[in-house]
């Protein structure tokens, strides 16, 4: 997937702002959020900036440092937009229950970690590696969601719900996968080298765990529950949950938690 088009960006933008105005003349107590968090901001950048600083909470002196590094993270690189846009998309176009681009901005907490994360990673990136780690550290006390500043992330990424999702150091996703609530991916706990490798639209179902030096090929289904140590091919089925032992699909090794 290519990245968004200024243009896609700025008609995205003026939908989320029409939206906040109109719930902000309907729900009076909402309308001193509403223009916090949209109205009063002049583009996406901006919001998000905001959103991001409100998300991380201390002293009101440590979220102006963070909506500052954010502003000028999404000034210094306008494809941080562009990304940030397909992953607004993402759930738009994946999940029937979503509202609007409005509500995935202000109540989707894994999309506000996941443009956290993408800060922290252009810090990291950058040689700020004690900014990166102290912004990934508040992200996850405050949304439950640890997604490491090393972590290699494509567009549209879509964490629903998001309670629980550990995405550890070195990982590597690509573009539009989707991801639920309590997926783990991560290096292996006996200490073989690597991590994970998430191809293109693959789907981790709640609770799925992928640990070690292993490959999801592009457009995988993984089963709620099942935990990987294994590769797993080019579009394989899905595996739904309830089984209970070790199961040989094609040329990799399942082994599924048991399900109570």
């Amino acid at each position: 997937m290519g990245l968004a088009l200024p243009a896609e960006s700025a008609s995205l933008w003026n939908t989320i702002h029409r939206e906040a105005v109109a719930v902000a003349a309907a729900e009076p107590a909402l309308a001193a959020w509403m223009h916090e968090a949209v109205v009063n901001q002049s583009n996406l950048a901006s919001a998000l900036a905001q959103l991001i600083a409100v998300a991380v909470s201390g002293s009101r002196d440590e979220k102006t440092v963070t909506r500052r590094i954010a502003e000028r993270a999404y000034r210094d690189d306008p494809s941080l937009i562009e990304i940030a846009t397909l992953d607004l998309r993402a759930p738009l176009e994946r999940d029937p229950a979503c509202p609007g681009p409005l509500h995935v901005l202000l109540h989707f907490k894994g999309y506000i970690a996941l443009q956290a994360y993408r800060i922290s990673h252009r810090l990291w990136e950058s040689g700020r590696t004690e900014f990166a780690r102290e912004l990934h550290g508040r992200i996850t006390q405050a949304l439950h969601v640890s997604i490491h500043p090393s972590v290699t992330i494509g567009s549209a990424l879509f964490i629903d719900h998001g309670t629980g999702i550990t995405i550890g150091e070195g990982v590597v996703i690509g573009e539009d996968v989707s991801m639920l609530q309590e997926v783990t991916l991560s290096s292996s706990p006996e200490g073989e080298a690597g991590a994970p490798r998430i191809g293109r639209g693959v789907l981790l179902s709640a609770g799925a765990t992928v640990l070690g030096n292993v490959d999801i090929g592009d457009f995988a289904k993984i089963g709620a529950g099942s935990l990987r140590g294994g590769g797993v091919g080019l579009r394989c089925p899905h595996l739904g949950s309830g089984v209970k032992n070790r199961t040989n699909v094609g040329w990799f090794t399942i082994w599924r938690v048991i399900q109570m």
